[in-house]
């Protein structure tokens, strides 16, 4: 019966990194332009560039909907 337990144990944890590698979502990089207090562009002194905010968004899967139904 200990054998049997730990079996179950022993394979119940050899899945589990290999159900968390398939689910990883798509990420895409997202850049928006920093904005000051008076509303315009903050512009970085060294590059002469606006500064950038970056993040990481995960990427969302589109379901296909039905048509509605047109009423006469």
């Amino acid at each position: 019966m200990k054998n049997l337990l730990a079996l179950l144990l022993v394979s119940a944890f050899a899945m589990a990194p290999a159900a968390a590698q398939e689910s990883k979502p798509e990420t895409k990089k997202i850049c928006v332009d920093l904005q000051g207090k008076d509303g315009k562009p903050v512009i970085d002194p060294k590059t002469k560039k606006p500064r950038q905010e970056c993040k990481e968004v995960k990427k969302h899967k589109k379901h296909d909907a039905t048509e509605v139904p047109v009423k006469k």
